[in-house]
C-alpha cells in the first residue's frame, strides 16, 4: 500500500464524530454562535498541552468563569469580573494570563473586526505563518503582562505554533465530517499547516515524511511540502492520521 493511500485510510478512520468526545475540540462544539465557537476554540487551543482530559477540564473551568457566554463576557466584562479569573491555573497559564487574553480579545473584536478578520489579512506564500506572526503583534499591541507573551507562539522565531495551527484547522477546514467547523470562509484550507507535536512529529519521521529532528517551524515547512503533494486542497486533513496513529496506535 502506498503511503498516501495508507494515510487517507487513517484520515477516514479518525476524522469523524467519535473523535470529538475525548478531544479538546469538544469545547467549541458546546456553542452555536460564531463568536462563541471561535473564542472558546482559541482559549482551549491556547492551553492544549499535556493530558487531554486535563485540557478539557481546564477549558470547561474557563468557560464557566466566563459564565458560559464567551463573546458577551469579553465585550462587557468589568475589572471585578477579571479579578474572578485570577484563581484559574492550567500548568503555566494562570489567571493573570487569562485576564490578559480577555483584554486582548476585546481589543481585537472592538478594533480589528474579530479573530477571523485578523487572521485573514496577512496571509503570504500560501501559508498562515506570516498571519500568525502578525496576529501575535496585534494581540499584544495593547498594554500587557510580559509573562503572557510566551503563550502565543511565533513561527518566525522558530516555533511549530502547534496550538494556533490546531485552532486554525478547527475554524477553517470544511469537510462536513463534524469535527472541524469550517466557519471561517475568508481563509482557504489549502493554506493550513499541521499542528506538529511530539506525537505527530514522531509518526511523521517514522513514515519518512520529515527528516528534521526538532518539532519546530522548519519541520512544519518540511511537512507542509510533502502533505500538499498528497492533497493540495486539504493538506491538514492528515493531522487526523498522524495524531491518531501516534496517540491511539502508539506508532512511533
Amino acid at each position: 500500500m502506498e503511503l498516501k493511500e495508507f494515510l487517507n485510510l487513517k484520515v477516514e478512520e479518525y476524522n469523524n464524530m467519535n473523535f470529538i468526545e475525548d478531544d479538546p475540540v469538544k469545547i467549541p462544539h458546546l456553542f452555536d454562535k460564531k463568536e462563541d465557537i471561535e473564542i472558546s476554540g482559541f482559549l482551549t487551543s491556547t492551553i492544549a498541552w499535556g493530558n487531554r482530559k486535563s485540557i478539557i477540564n481546564s477549558s470547561l473551568r474557563m468557560m464557566k468563569l466566563m459564565e458560559n457566554d464567551p463573546y458577551n463576557f469579553i465585550m462587557n466584562h468589568s475589572e471585578k469580573d477579571l479579578k474572578n479569573l485570577l484563581k484559574f491555573v492550567h500548568r503555566t497559564f494562570n489567571g493573570y494570563d487569562f485576564a490578559q487574553f480577555i483584554r486582548s480579545l476585546k481589543h481585537i473584536y472592538k478594533n480589528h473586526g474579530g479573530l477571523e478578520e485578523l487572521f485573514s489579512k496577512k496571509i503570504k506564500n500560501q501559508s498562515m505563518h506570516n498571519s500568525i506572526h502578525e496576529f501575535k503583534k496585534t494581540f499584544f499591541e495593547i498594554k500587557h503582562t510580559k509573562r503572557t507573551k510566551k503563550h502565543i507562539s511565533d513561527p518566525f522565531k522558530g516555533s511549530a505554533s502547534k496550538r494556533i495551527n490546531m485552532f486554525l484547522r478547527w475554524m477553517v477546514r470544511k469537510d462536513k465530517k463534524g469535527v472541524d467547523f469550517g466557519i471561517w470562509r475568508s481563509i482557504d484550507q489549502k493554506n493550513l499547516s499541521c499542528p506538529l507535536d511530539i506525537h505527530s512529529g514522531n509518526v511523521a519521521r517514522k513514515l519518512g515524511l520529515i527528516n528534521r529532528k526538532q518539532n519546530d517551524h522548519k519541520a512544519v515547512i518540511e511537512l507542509d511540502s510533502i502533505l500538499r503533494t498528497f492533497d493540495k486542497t486539504d493538506p491538514v486533513k492528515y493531522d487526523f492520521a498522524l495524531f491518531g496513529i501516534g496517540v491511539f496506535e502508539k506508532f512511533y
